[in-house]
């Protein structure tokens, strides 16, 4: 399909020499073909007009349609009354490359985790977002600014995670970043400068990601195990980490809640050792049937590194995110971002502003909250119907759950099994350490499968987990 640039005569970089002995007219000509023959100029792509070509290499317009009337008379160029002059179709010589074909399966149902629900991205809201910082954005705002992000939004975040999270949030101390990666990524760093050497991470968790963001950061990474209370401490504190990455309000992958002792002895952990707790508040949002638990920042602010992001609330593609830094950090913190990427967009910083400050987050989040639960409730249902021996855990929060299958299974013929199906499972072996398929357990998500998804996709399944 050709680019469609715009209404506009679009630009094409070409150069005449004007000393050279060959005529102007002639240069013109061999390289516009030279452009079709090559491919740079791919059938039904749009040229110029004879005025806009002329007047930017500074050639008169006889010039340039003497020069159109030739090629089109060698069938490289093809022009209609009323219309632009486009590239003929066959004058390429050199081949396109097609595109490369999607080999990815139509799957019936794909239990995928970590995503939510990319079909309720609120685009309405988002749009009236966009235009409204576009409309109201400052002069100011328009240059690289501060690298710890728009004032703005730093703002707006404070009051929503002292209001929604019990977090002891202060304008300054936050620093915006694109997500939780690049979020760790500069806790890690900053904290290297301190002199911390090693960093302790769930086990199970997310090791890959720990363990690259402290390679890069010049630290060792240590996993340590969870039960059903959350992180061992005492495990912990046997180590010689001085920093540990945690994700108290709903561990991932487990979907245990960090015990409230555990939480106190954490603080104390971190408090005795001059540690720093980095907590991963990923998707508290999404909770069911327990008390909201705030996050683990609010008991020490001067001690706990929290990031959140909205990649779970609204959509992963609008990389924005945010650490809660201690104040001895904050300034370390803010320097390594701005060395990263000088700053994150702007314009979707103020949106996200916007978004928060009109109740629309919140209205968001309250509907999508409704979305998951129907879509829990459907798996739940679902695998008592078709798979009753199967036990579930982890659906308190969130948009995953944990299927515990018989140890006899072997996790990844299962998987490979209900992908013959047309149905998409994962297991709990990246998640560990060792990447162990025992005991053998399965992460469904259910945050971008439907309801009729799920209730095909489980009896399609259902024989393989039992």
């Amino acid at each position: 399909m050709p680019l469609e640039w715009s209404s506009l005569s679009p630009d094409l970089l070409l150069a005449i020499d004007r000393d050279g002995r060959e005529p102007m007219r002639c240069q013109l000509e061999r390289q516009i073909r030279d452009a079709i023959r090559s491919g740079r100029l791919r059938v039904g792509e749009r040229l110029p007009s004879s005025r806009a070509l002329a007047r930017d290499l500074g050639l008169s317009r006889g010039l340039v349609q003497e020069c159109y009337t030739q090629l089109q008379a060698e069938g490289y160029l093809v022009a209609r009354a009323g219309s632009a002059t486009r590239v003929a179709a066959g004058a390429c010589v050199a081949p396109v490359p097609a595109p490369p074909p999607d080999r990815r399966p139509r799957l019936l149902a794909d239990f995928r985790w970590g995503v939510p629900d990319l079909g309720g991205f609120p685009r309405a809201d988002w749009s009236w977002a966009m235009r409204e910082a576009v409309r109201t954005l400052p002069r100011s705002a328009l240059d690289y600014g501060d690298p710890r992000g728009s004032a703005v939004l730093r703002d707006v975040l404070a009051g929503y995670v002292r209001r929604v999270r019990a977090a002891s949030a202060d304008p300054e101390s936050i620093v915006i970043c694109s997500g939780y990666a690049q979020g760790l990524n500069v806790a890690l760093r900053a904290l290297a400068r301190t002199g911390v050497r090693t960093v302790a991470y769930e086990d199970p968790g997310s090791p890959g990601t720990v363990t690259s963001a402290a390679v890069r950061a010049g630290l060792s990474a240590i996993p340590v195990p969870v039960d059903e209370h959350g992180i061992d401490v005492a495990a912990l504190a046997a180590t010689d980490a001085r920093a540990v990455v945690v994700t108290p309000a709903h561990q991932w992958p487990t979907g245990v809640v960090l015990a409230p002792e555990r939480r106190l002895a954490l603080i104390e952990w971190a408090a005795r050792r001059d540690a720093v707790v980095i907590e991963d508040d990923y998707d508290a949002e999404f909770r069911y049937d327990r008390e909201p638990v705030g996050a683990l920042q609010g008991l020490a602010a001067d001690r706990v590194i929290a990031i959140g992001t909205v990649s779970k609330s609204l959509a992963p593609a609008l990389r924005i995110g945010w650490t809660l830094c201690p104040p001895a950090l904050a300034r370390q913190m803010a320097e390594d971002k701005s060395l990263d990427d000088r700053g994150s967009p702007a314009l979707d910083q103020h949106a996200l502003a916007r978004m928060i400050e009109s109740g629309r987050f919140d209205r968001h989040l309250r509907r999508m909250r409704g979305v998951y639960a129907a879509r829990r409730t459907a798996l739940v249902e679902a695998l008592a119907e078709h798979a009753p021996s199967v036990r579930v855990t982890g659906l308190a929060a969130g948009f995953h759950a944990v299927a515990h299958l018989d140890g006899s299974l072997d996790e990844h013929a299962v998987i490979a099994a209900a992908r013959e199906r047309s149905v998409g499972l994962y297991g709990m072996s990246p998640c560990r350490s060792g990447h162990e398929g025992t005991p053998v357990q399965l992460i469904l998500g259910f945050g971008d499968v439907g309801e009729r998804a799920i209730r095909a996709g489980v009896p399609a399944v259902a024989d393989l987990l039992t």
